[in-house]
């Protein structure tokens, strides 16, 4: 039951985009097409699990340990760059169009603060190895469940008739906002 709950907060009541606002440049960045937000979504689920994993294990049996517990920043920040560079291999390799169509974009999860927010909130929290990888893959699903609705709404808003002075950035950060708004009425639930 402890994990369900894990799930729901998660990808629900603390969207780590929507409530949280962690990881807002490539929600706004990739949202354009619901085929690259997919793609983005994928990356972002792979690399926030491994990250999760790696870093809890680092500073578990290296930064306690050597008592540097204070470097786990530091430390969290070059491991996610180091994971999202082998995932831009692997993506080059295995799905070049998918590659491409990510682009600029792909880079962005090293700095996907949500990425770096979820590795020390399974610190913060105490969650033991497996309720880490739990909510860090809860979290990473929420991250794409708000990025691809965005992508949706987005694609929708091509076909609309939208005021010159609302159109572009201005009408993205409204729709947002009311999606922010929608996934607040989650609260409560767990």
């Amino acid at each position: 039951m402890e994990y369900i709950l894990i799930i729901i907060g998660s990808i629900f009541v603390n969207n780590i985009v929507l409530t949280q606002f962690l990881g807002i440049c490539p929600f706004l960045g990739v949202s354009n097409k619901i085929s690259t937000a997919v793609g983005m979504g994928g990356a972002v689920i792979f690399v926030m699990v491994l990250a999760t994993i790696v870093t809890y294990l680092l500073r578990t049996f290296l930064l306690i340990p050597l008592g540097i517990g204070f470097m786990q920043t530091v430390v969290f920040i070059l491991v996610i760059a180091a994971l999202v560079q082998m995932v831009e291999i692997i993506l080059k390799k295995i799905a070049p169009p998918l590659y491409q169509a990510l682009g600029i974009f792909l880079p962005l999860i090293t700095t996907n603060c949500a990425v770096l927010g979820v590795s020390i909130l399974v610190i913060q929290k105490e969650y033991s190895l497996i309720q880490g990888v739990v909510f860090a893959f809860a979290n990473a699903v929420g991250f794409t469940l708000a990025l691809l609705l965005f992508a949706g709404l987005r694609e929708h808003m091509e076909l609309m008739s939208i005021p010159k002075g609302m159109k572009g950035v201005p009408i993205s950060l409204v729709v947002a906002g009311l999606l922010s708004l929608a996934f607040m009425g989650f609260t409560g639930i767990v």
